[in-house]
């Protein structure tokens, strides 16, 4: 068989990773990252949307050497380590800015003038357009590559207790239950990230800087699912602006994946609003022998932009989808706590088969495909048993979390179903959101009524545009249903949201 990952198509670079794995929620990945940056000799580079200085970098509560507010902790590195360079590259929104938080304020105003620490603010992209990418890299050597940020309203163990008293913002507001992913690697892969680090860093009017050379021992991490070795790619969006070209390496990885899979996809993204990814789906629920396709959804965004732009896409691509699923393979779930609390879903991962996964900073929308800055992680097991054994522990562990049953039980139930919806159904509670059961389970995703100018404003693609050519595009060039995708009739459409179908 070919191989899935190419250069110079899917992927940026291929490079060895002397360890790979995977952190889920960001309990786990806030305690890893405090103790790479421990670690650091001589380099740490912080590449995000987001960014709180006031926040707990580890786990609410737990004693730690060092400071525990990630500022204040940044500051001890550099009075313990005179040799250490710290740098952080973050999105910088104009008047949305992060560091309009007063939280962020009294940070700057010590990192502007220290010797250690360097903050750029990168606002070099097409207007409508953000740096989406979470990247950080230690000395060249370890690395982490997903879809967490260091800011505040992330934290959450694996268990998405409900009230539970350390989910809460730097104000002492409390915030509910979510759910992230994460990736750590080591070796040449890292190196590699630091090179995409750098030259964010230089386009966004910083100096040019020289590769660093300190290697590490791979920390072992807590919670992680390690792969060992492995043959890392590493996938990119990146719009079209002044003499640059796009970048869209990320939407082929994508859609080539998808092409890939025999038997199950597993996603888990914030959104479900991409044209392109509907359209490749919709290709294989056509065939008679297609996979089965499982994608773990938030109940809705969380916030109203989101909201009218992206749950009103989802709505209208599902509806377009079912027309073209005879089969009945595809399903949207969303995880609840036990308490029946929407757990949000801000993961952005894909496993296929036991043959390939892919994770970091993209979701299932235009804007990840085109239009912002992203970054995945993605590797193939190839005919390696260990890695593909891996990878279904991987699925199902994720499901187990979501269904509040054990890992093995999941296993079981699928080996008996011969199917992963099958044994979802069979597994989940039978419940509806806000209502009250025995443990966290999944529940099907059901089709919302929508407004007239929502429709319109989700079909037109005028909140979620494939890039920064299409926000100048005529009306009559734009559409979520270009292409391989059945429009949805007004009447089948309603007929869908009151539950006909």
């Amino acid at each position: 068989m070919p191989e899935l990952l190419q250069p110079s198509s899917n992927i940026w670079r291929a490079e060895q990773a002397d360890e790979f794995a995977i952190i889920i929620d960001a309990d786990d990945y806030f305690a890893a990252a405090r103790e790479a940056m421990r670690s650091a000799r001589k380099s740490i580079f912080l590449v995000g949307w987001d960014f709180d200085a006031s926040i707990t970098l580890g786990r609410p509560g737990d004693r730690y050497e060092g400071p525990s507010h990630v500022g204040d902790f940044l500051l001890w590195l550099t009075r313990m380590n005179p040799e250490l360079e710290i740098r952080l590259l973050l999105w910088n929104p104009g008047f949305l800015s992060s560091w309009a938080k007063l939280s962020n304020l009294p940070y700057l105003l010590r990192w502007k003038i220290h010797r250690q620490i360097t903050v750029l603010l990168d606002g070099n992209h097409p207007v409508g357009s953000s740096h989406h990418q979470k990247i950080l890299v230690i000395d060249d050597a370890i690395a982490f590559c997903g879809g967490i940020d260091v800011t505040a309203g992330r934290w959450d163990t694996r268990k998405h207790l409900d009230d539970d008293p350390l989910r809460s913002r730097p104000n002492g507001a409390s915030y509910g239950p979510w759910h992230d992913a994460s990736s750590f690697c080591a070796g040449q892969a890292a190196k590699a990230l630091g090179d995409l680090c750098r030259s964010r860093w230089k386009s966004a009017g910083g100096e040019e800087l020289a590769p660093v050379d300190f290697p590490h021992l791979p920390p072992s991490i807590e919670g992680a699912i390690s792969f060992g070795p492995v043959n890392l790619g590493i996938s990119r969006t990146s719009p079209a602006y002044g003499d640059q070209p796009g970048v869209t390496e990320i939407e082929r990885l994508y859609v080539d994946m998808i092409m890939s899979a025999k038997r199950v996809i597993y996603a888990e993204s914030q959104y479900f609003a991409s044209r392109i990814i509907a359209q490749a789906l919709a290709k294989r629920l056509e065939e008679n022998d297609g996979p089965e396709v499982i994608l773990i959804n938030p109940v809705k965004a969380d916030n109203w932009l989101g909201e009218l732009a992206m749950d009103t896409a989802r709505a209208r691509l599902r509806e377009a989808l079912r027309l073209h699923d005879p089969h009945r393979r595809f399903r949207i779930y969303h995880p609840l706590t036990a308490d029946g609390v929407p757990i949000y879903v801000h993961s952005k991962l894909m496993i296929v088969d036991d043959k390939a996964m892919r994770v970091g900073s993209s979701n299932f929308n235009n804007r990840s495909m085109r239009f912002d800055n992203e970054c995945d992680v993605a590797f193939e097991a190839g005919q390696d048993d260990y890695l593909s054994r891996k990878l279904v522990q991987l699925r199902n562990s994720l499901l187990a979390e979501h269904l509040g049953v054990d890992p093995d039980e999941v296993t079981q139930t699928i080996g008996r179903a011969k199917s992963v919806i099958a044994a979802i159904e069979e597994l989940r509670e039978i419940r509806t959101v806000d209502q009250p059961g025995n443990r966290p389970t999944l529940v099907p995703y059901h089709t919302p009524a929508i407004s007239d100018l929502e429709q319109w404003l989700a079909d037109n693609e005028i909140l979620d545009p494939e890039g920064p050519e299409a926000v100048m595009e005529p009306m009559e060039r734009r559409g979520l249903f270009r292409g391989h995708l059945t429009i949805p009739s007004k009447k089948k459409f309603k007929s869908a949201i009151r539950g006909k179908n």
